[in-house]
């Protein structure tokens, strides 16, 4: 007759389970009666919770994200070409873009459409005008 060492591992991790399970078990010759002092337990102290109202709570919360940078960029529009083509581009090439000239640009945060808008120039830079923002709906429905 052959043992697998399989069945006798397991038998021999059993044994040492239930020599480990009996060290922790309780000698009923030496645990507490049980009866009234058993029963007792302190009670506990516990301060009185004060609600604090909602709007108080939720200006806290945003306090926490207040300081977190994000990414703010403006499309301007978009194009797939070939790699091909993309090695061919020189100083003064031309690319096609999706968008029509006049149309708004995306406004993007963190790679999310929030916004749209239009090129400003002020004092030498350009910014953007937002011109609609993108509704929370919106933005729920283009994430899932």
């Amino acid at each position: 007759m052959s043992s697998d060492p399989d069945t006798t591992q397991d038998a021999s991790v059993d044994d040492e389970w239930a020599a480990a399970m009996a060290e922790q078990a309780v000698d009923p010759a030496t645990a507490p009666a049980p009866g009234p002092a058993a029963a007792e337990a302190p009670r506990a102290n516990f301060p009185q919770l004060n609600p604090e109202p909602a709007v108080a709570a939720g200006n806290e919360q945003l306090d926490l994200v207040m300081d977190i940078p994000v990414t703010l960029s403006v499309e301007l529009g978009r194009t797939r070409i070939q790699i091909r083509e993309l090695l061919q581009l020189a100083q003064g090439s031309v690319v096609d873009l999706d968008r029509l000239a006049g149309e708004p640009m995306d406004v993007l945060v963190n790679g999310f459409l929030i916004a749209r808008g239009e090129v400003v120039l002020v004092n030498d830079k350009f910014g953007i005008r937002l011109t609609d923002i993108v509704s929370p709906n919106e933005r729920a429905r283009r994430l899932g």
